[in-house]
Order: structure tokens, then sequence, then C-alpha cells
């Protein structure tokens, strides 16, 4: 009876109880903070309209059906849930990002993707996307107006893609200073949302501020039918990123590429001057040891970043593909929280630098490709082209042979175009998650912002992933089942329990 039992899940174990300390200093949980907000007349829905705007979040896109999910969690005061919202597999989340998948069906060169990408009618689109494809298809033979519908997807500053300029790197950069407008807003009831100055990062922002909008705008003299763009520094005139950063080493400066990790701050939240942990937790599919229970895991956010030190330029910015559709060198200058944490997963210098630079700078030119070929993509394409995780794991692989990022999302298949076969090749050639495959263990671990857990500050994650390092080292690891195995063991366990009932009834018929 207890092998019958145990088919049909009836095991018990003790609930899980999620722990909230200990906590960083001046940083609460955000149950701790819906706790005493939720009851707020609008509250609720202030904070939840707020969650889809830019930041570093990886693949934490809140789509209808996970901001309905919050929603209850909050309502229904699940504050256990809440602090590990969502806790669904990569497979769960997938149908819940409504991609366009009717409108790029009815591209006959891609029968069956709306099969793998269940998606809703084009009235769900957001308002942006919708906007965008109407100004690109209105300019396919206009193109000043084609440029102007790309700013959608690339910040250049006051450049233009239509117009041949130079710019003298030699003085110093006249954009503004670092500021706040436009990146922290009040919501009332003591919470604020969006970050404020990095002290050592901030003072810079002039000139890295510049510099983002000239390595975007050189990576776009890679597309066709734009004016060429041409920067000089003492002497010598460049047309490409990667140029670019051979000339500045030339003329004395230090370039350091860094491939970053941090945990993906959903939020950026803060409630009455403190921090609130806001971590999206991804099902790994795999067993902590010593329980039922499948390692829940903050989703990680990954961006390669250039550090330029010299006697013209002092400048910090970053690359990535982000929630809001761009591909593209930022600024990197907001204060992080202290919980994101933050780790140099592999640093590159010299021709290596080059290198990583000349990768970011083409695959800037293959996501714009893919914005001019499919502009009614939701999102900007974000999460069927990818998450911020895919370009950097596959710029990875190329510089290591190996790739070491969770979760990736990019469906291999919209990357056609033969302009850009390289970035084509390395996006394929990365795993991907969204199909609900168990990712392997060291994709997990390295993908974290830290390799000593004693340093992760979110309140019993740390105990969590040392069980399953442990299982990992020693070769005792298991994976949870999945439904389609939870789905046959009950149809087991009914089948075992029907013939143990027939043979009772048969036993008991034959003796009387």
């Amino acid at each position: 009876m207890s092998i019958l039992l145990a088919l049909f899940g009836c095991r018990s174990e003790a609930p899980y109880v999620v722990p909230e300390e200990p906590m960083p200093a001046n940083t609460v949980m955000l149950s701790q903070m819906m706790r005493q907000l939720s009851a707020t007349p609008g509250f609720t829905d202030a904070m939840l309209a707020q969650l889809d705007k830019n930041g570093k979040k990886g693949p934490a896109l809140m789509t209808p059906a996970l901001v309905k999910r919050l929603r209850e969690l909050i309502l229904g005061k699940d504050w256990q849930g809440l602090d590990r919202f969502p806790g669904w597999t990569m497979q769960a989340i997938n149908p819940t990002v409504r991609v366009a998948g009717r409108v790029v069906a009815k591209d006959q060169k891609m029968d069956g993707l709306a099969e793998r990408h269940p998606g809703a009618p084009d009235t769900t689109a957001n308002a942006t996307t919708k906007a965008n494809a109407g100004v690109l298809r209105s300019a396919q033979n206009d193109k000043e107006g084609e440029s102007a519908a790309l700013t959608a997807y690339v910040d250049l500053g006051d450049y233009s893609l239509v117009k041949a300029e130079v710019v003298n790197l030699d003085t110093p950069s006249k954009l503004p200073g670092f500021t706040t407008d436009g990146l922290v807003s009040e919501l009332g009831a003591g919470v604020v949302r969006g970050d404020g100055a990095n002290a050592t990062l901030a003072p810079m922002h002039a000139e890295s501020q510049r510099l983002a909008d000239v390595l975007n705008r050189l990576s776009l003299n890679g597309l066709d039918g734009t004016a060429p763009m041409v920067v000089t520094i003492e002497g010598q005139d460049v047309k490409t990123p990667q140029d670019l950063v051979k000339a500045l080493m030339a003329a004395g400066h230090t370039v350091v590429v860094a491939d970053a990790r941090y945990f993906a701050n959903f939020g950026h939240f803060h409630y009455k001057g403190q921090d609130v942990m806001m971590p999206f937790w991804v099902d790994s599919q795999i067993r902590i040891p010593g329980t039922r229970r499948p390692l829940l895991v903050p989703v990680s956010h990954a961006e390669y970043e250039w550090e330029f030190r010299g006697p013209k330029v002092n400048a910090n910015v970053s690359w990535y593909f982000g929630i809001d559709g761009k591909a593209e060198f930022r600024t990197m200058d907001t204060q992080d929280q202290s919980w994101v944490l933050g780790r140099h997963a592999h640093e590159y210098a010299q021709a290596d630098a080059v290198e990583v630079t000349r990768l970011a700078g083409k695959m800037s030119i293959a996501y714009m490709h893919q914005h001019l070929a499919r502009p009614e993509l939701p999102f900007g394409g974000y999460y069927l082209l990818g998450v911020c995780q895919d370009g950097v794991a596959a710029i990875e692989r190329k510089m290591t042979g190996n790739d070491t990022l969770f979760p990736n999302t990019a469906d291999g298949a919209l990357f056609d175009d033969p302009r850009d076969a390289e970035i084509n090749e390395l996006i394929k050639a990365i795993p991907k998650d969204r199909e609900g495959g168990a990712p392997e263990p060291e994709r997990i671990f390295r993908s974290l912002p830290a390799t000593d857990f004693d340093l992760i500050t979110i309140p019993g994650f740390a105990a969590d992933l040392k069980l399953v390092h442990a299982a990992w080292q020693d070769g005792s690891l298991e994976r949870t089942p999945s439904w389609i195995r939870k789905v046959t063991l009950r149809v087991v366990g009914v089948a075992a329990l029907g013939m143990l009932v027939g043979v009772v009834v048969w036993r008991r018929r034959r003796n009387s």
C-alpha cells in the first residue's frame, strides 16, 4: 500500500516556510512592503503598472498572465508565494509570453512558428510595438523615415543615421551630467521606483553617454543605406566600434571588457528609504536533497561592461538586449541594490577586448535587421529574439568555447538573415530553455553573481544552493518529475490499484 501511496504522490512533507531573514542592511522583502500597503486604495494597481518599465530584468518579462498571478498573490495575501514569485518552469512561462504568433505565422517562410510560440491576436501587442510597426511599414521606401523609426530600437543621442558626420573625441563631452529625471518616480505611500546615482560611475556620465551613443552609431555604419559616421582620436579616423577600441588603446587608454552577472531586479522599488528585494524566481527542475521541493533560482541579468581609462576618455558603458527591445551600448551609472551582487565571469583585454566589441556591434546590426523584418513582434522582440542572456552567452561561446548562462529564450529559426550569418550561428549554438528541457547544473551555478554562496543575501537561497551543489558534485543530483511523468505515475497507480482490487474481489468470489 505504501508503494501505491507513493505513486499517487501522497507522501507527506512539512510545508516549506520561506525564510524572511537574515536580510541585508536597509532592505525589506516585497511581502513586507505589501503587508503594509496592499490595503491602500489604488496602490497595488499603481505598483503593477510600473513593472514593465525598463531595467536590468533578465527574462523577467511581466506578461499579462504573470501580472495576474502577482495580483492574485497580493490580494490573497499569499506572502510566501509572493517571496518566491512566480516559481514557474521556463516551459510554464513560455506560453504566457503573448507573442504575435498569428502575425508571424502569416509569413510563409515561418510555417509552424505559431505553434512553437502560442500567441494572442495582434490587438494584444503593446502600443509602442504597433506604432513602430506602422512607422516602419510606411517608411520602407523612405530612408529618413526609416531612420526615425529605427531610433525606437537604438539610442543615438543627437546623431543621425542619414547624415554623415565626424565626431572628435579629443575634446571633452558637452552632454549634461547625470540626473534622476525620468529614472526615479514617486508612487506615494513612501514608495519610490528607480535607483539613484552610482557614486563612482555617475560623475563620468557625460563621457559615458557620448561614448555609448558613438558606439551605437558606429555599429549602425554596417546597416544598409546609412550615412557614415567617422570618429577621430589623436589623428586616427575610425568607422567601427572595434576600430575605436583599437584607436583608444593606441592613444594610451586601457580598455577592459567584463562579462558581468547580477541577480535581476524586476521591481527597482524603495520603501521608506529601504531597498525592496524583488527577485524573479524560476523552477530549475532540480530536486533539493532531502526534500520534494524544486530548486527555485532567482534569474540573473547579464551584460558586457567596458571600462575606458586614459588621457582623453574615461567612461563606463555596457551592452545587452533589453526589455525595451534594444540591443545596444548603454550607460551604467545608477546604483544597484546590494542584494543583486555582481560578478565578472570573464574579463577581456587587448585583442580579446577588440573582438568582444566587434561581436557586440555585429549583434546590434543583427537585431536591427530583425526589427526591420518583423516590426510587429511585441515587446520589441524581447523573449522571442532572446533576453539579455542570449547575446552574452553567444559571445561567451565564441570567446571561450563554452556558454554558461541560464535561461536563454531566442528562437534560432528567426535568425535567418544571410547578412548576419556569423551571429545567426552563434545564437543557434547556445542552449534554449523555452521548451522545458532541464538545464545543466553548471549553467545554473555559473549564472549566479557569486561563487561564494555565503555572499548571497536572499533568505534561504544559499542553504538550498549548498545542498544542490553538494549533490551535483557527488553525483546524487535528482531532477524533479515532469508533468508527463507525474501523470504517468498516477495512471500506473490507478491501474495498479484497479488490479489489486480485482485480485481481492476474485479471491473472495473464489473462496465463497
